[in-house]
């Protein structure tokens, strides 16, 4: 009887393992579904580095945004890309979520924060205004998020109506989180009767803060390392429950900074998959790049972690498929996978345009007001690689609003030189009416003016520093415009310096391609241990782009905004004319001879 029974009892676990292994047939899904613990899908959608566009708008241009990909740009298009998609799965589980940059980067954010401040008027934020018509679930806090200073980013949080999260923004004083470092929702994967799962969202922004707003964060918050603090947050949120664990990350996957070795790690994404156990997926932003689906293999689990980044502006929709099945009373992963939605294959969102209607019309007469004159077109598209006269305005300010405020003071006597980058390719002054969207255009960033003292080898270090921009091209190569610079290096992180004059030989290597440095109007070459103020925007003072020499105490600080300072002074002056500042002081050259 035992031996009958056992071999009966074989049997039955031999059958149940075969239909386990067998492949399903399309005419028995009913049975197949019987045959073992039923599975559920989850859905999450990403977005990331929205950078203050809601409408599908160009304030520069006071036109449609277009590109030449023919992209479309906003949260309003994406908020269409995400009603469908809910509206797809009605009665199954759907989160939103967002990693970062999203009070920053188009005049319509920077009214709001500087021309009638929310701090000021209490009125809600535009970004705020639509992310809660779209019901995001949790957003991550970007490094420009801290841009505008502490109380409005605390103004606009209030505001949103759901969470927002940075694990590794720490109080200073205290060493507790200064934001949520996660949330823990409990979502229901079907109807009212079915399973809910427990999705753990933990919120890293990038340490790089302390560098980039060091004004608005010094002796404030601290930012650890995003890997370390996920290694910290991961086990906690799995102990408090968390069935599925995602990660939504201001920071890239290239495992380099844009700064020195001083600060965590700026784009860790990679390492964080790979070093810290227990992460099912992780959202990304801040390199502005498009991930469609990126698997990364934990190298203490096996697991493959799913990582996304979708691209930039709300170019792009990142949609995270997740399939699981509860084994033994612990949800399990069985499946997951990535693709991506383009936002310029949908109109936008009725709800989200009506929103803020209101605020983008006040931005669009605030930035067509007419500022100045221009006595010819003015046009940065050679700015990277000729002097022109639209960066040596950025540069005459500068020298100027400097040169004024140390008056009178132990560095009156010393020469003032101004560094500028070519920020845009696309800014123009049109001969005739300049506006102040025709301003922000060429100075898009929201820095205010600094100025230290370099020394004379100082400033031919930093020269060289910015001249690794350019490929090495040797004499009788074919110098292309478009292929001049080294694409690893963005044109932000290019620097022009006014006040001396300078030939950079793009035949030379990198570090040795200065070959002549000498003062205005005169052969005499800078002196090592000349003594220079150096006008400079705060991200560069700070560290930003690690340019070396540049991170000293300031001798000049009243943080005074750089474009407003563009726009004051075309307001003053009524009339913008080359003559007033162009000073071509600095050339490519190869062997001495000029290049384009």
């Amino acid at each position: 009887m035992t031996s009958s029974s056992g071999a009966s009892r074989r049997q039955v676990l031999a059958v149940a393992a075969a239909a386990a292994t067998a492949p399903l047939i399309a005419s028995a899904p009913a049975r197949a579904a019987a045959a073992g613990p039923k599975t559920w899908d989850l859905t999450i959608l990403g977005t990331s580095d929205t950078h203050g566009n809601v409408y599908n708008w160009d304030y520069y241009k006071d036109a449609e945004y277009d590109d030449s990909r023919h992209n479309d740009v906003g949260v309003a298009k994406l908020a269409t890309l995400v009603n469908q998609i809910r509206a797809e799965r009605e009665g199954r589980a759907t989160l939103v979520l967002d990693a970062g940059d999203t009070i920053q980067g188009t005049p319509l954010a920077t009214y709001y924060a500087k021309q009638e401040p929310i701090t000021v008027t209490g009125e809600t934020h535009p970004m705020a205004n639509a992310m809660n018509i779209l019901k995001y679930d949790a957003v991550t806090l970007g490094n420009h998020e801290f841009n505008y200073g502490l109380p409005l980013l605390a103004k606009w949080i209030e505001q949103l109506g759901f969470p927002a999260l940075a694990a590794n923004a720490v109080n200073e004083a205290t060493g507790k989180p200064a934001y949520l470092p996660y949330v823990i929702k409990k979502v229901r994967l079907g109807g009212a009767d079915s399973p809910t799962i427990n999705v753990g969202i933990l919120g890293l922004t990038n340490p790089g803060v302390a560098i980039w707003d060091k004004a608005n964060v010094e002796g404030r918050l601290v930012f650890p390392d995003m890997v370390e603090t996920a290694a910290k947050w991961v086990p906690i949120m799995r102990e408090r429950g968390a069935d599925l664990v995602v990660i939504s990350a201001h920071g890239g996957d290239s495992g380099t900074s844009s700064y020195g070795p001083e600060l965590p790690n700026e784009n860790p994404v990679t390492l964080i998959a790979q070093q810290v156990p227990g992460i099912d997926a992780i959202l990304f932003g801040h390199a502005h790049a498009e991930v469609v689906e990126k698997f990364v293999t934990n190298t203490a689990t096996g697991e493959r972690v799913l990582t996304a980044e979708p691209s930039k502006w709300g170019q792009r929709l990142t949609r995270m498929d997740f399939t699981v099945q509860k084994v033994r009373g612990r949800w399990k992963v069985l499946a997951k996978g990535a693709t991506m939605l383009n936002t310029n294959t949908v109109v936008e969102d009725p709800a989200v345009l009506a929103a803020v209607h209101g605020q983008h019309t006040r931005t669009v007469e605030y930035v067509n007001r007419v500022v100045a004159r221009s006595s010819v077109e003015l046009s940065a598209a050679e700015s990277r690689y000729k002097d022109t006269p639209i960066l040596d305005f950025i540069n005459h300010v500068q020298t100027e609003v400097v040169t004024t405020a140390l008056a009178g003071t132990s560095y009156a006597g010393l020469p003032v030189l101004s560094i500028a980058a070519p920020f845009s390719r696309t800014a123009v002054f049109p001969q005739g009416d300049v506006r102040i969207r025709d301003v922000a255009g060429l100075y898009v960033f929201d820095n205010t003016l600094e100025a230290v003292v370099l020394s004379g080898a100082e400033l031919r270090t930093y020269l060289e520093f910015s001249a690794k921009y350019f490929r090495t091209l040797p004499v009788g190569a074919t110098v292309d415009p478009a292929t001049i610079s080294d694409p690893a290096v963005p044109d932000y992180n290019y620097d022009v310096v006014s006040g001396v004059e300078y030939d950079i030989d793009i035949s030379r290597p990198v570090g040795q391609r200065i070959t002549r440095l000498v003062l205005p109007g005169t052969d005499t070459p800078v002196a090592d241990t000349a003594q220079f103020v150096v006008a400079v925007n705060n991200y560069r003072r700070s560290g930003g782009g690690n340019f070396p020499g540049i991170v000293k105490t300031q001798v000049y600080n009243e943080q005074q905004e750089i474009r407003q300072l563009l726009i004051d002074w075309a307001q003053a002056k009524g009339v913008i004319d080359p003559a007033d500042f162009f000073v071509p002081n600095w050339k490519l050259v190869r062997e001495g001879v000029p290049v384009l």
